[in-house]
């Protein structure tokens, strides 16, 4: 089996866990912290901006099933890459666009991909950092598959379901049919 690994950083982990858990390849998704200046930082201290780590996860994927363009795609449809330090009401570092690549292919697809965008879509007002991976650390245990465990919580009916339906309406050739 191939397995290959990225951090992708946009906004809210609960958020990103959840589109990036429906994706067929996809093996494993963990919530985290990735991009800060202290190890093993607690939830409450990310939150607060005092770490300089953006709230992450660790995506494990089969490259030969999910390509890292089709992640990308899915990545940039599900935020808003043009905001600095900011997605909807979350507001910080710690909630900022972010590619954490771990090789250098990683970062010629993601920079090319961005270039693109920038050109096609965003007019050049991306914002999102491709910077390389330097370590990740897991969040506590009560936030992962938070969505799954809560869907009828008011966050994931007003934050997470509207990227839920951008990647049924947009991607469904990608999403696991089990």
């Amino acid at each position: 089996m191939t397995q290959e690994v990225i951090t992708l950083a946009n906004g809210c982990f609960w958020c990103t866990e959840a589109v990036f858990q429906r994706l067929k390849g996809v093996e494993k998704v963990v919530s985290g912290f990735s991009g800060g200046k202290i190890k093993n930082p607690p939830y409450r201290e990310v939150v607060q901006g005092r770490t300089g780590h953006a709230e992450a996860i660790q995506l494990y994927f089969d490259p030969t099933i999910l390509s890292l363009k089709d992640i990308l795609a899915v990545f940039f449809s599900t935020h808003d890459p043009t905001t600095l330090n900011r997605q909807g009401n979350d507001v910080g570092t710690q909630y900022r666009s972010a590619i954490f690549y771990h090789s250098s292919e990683q970062k010629e697809i993601s920079q090319r991909y961005i270039e693109y965008l920038n050109k096609q879509v965003f007019g050049g007002k991306i914002v999102t950092e491709v910077t390389s991976f330097s370590g990740f650390y897991p969040a506590e245990e009560e936030h992962y598959n938070f969505y799954n465990r809560f869907p009828n919580q008011p966050y994931c009916q007003y934050i997470i379901d509207p990227k839920i339906k951008v990647l049924r309406d947009q991607f469904a050739h990608l999403i696991n049919s089990n």
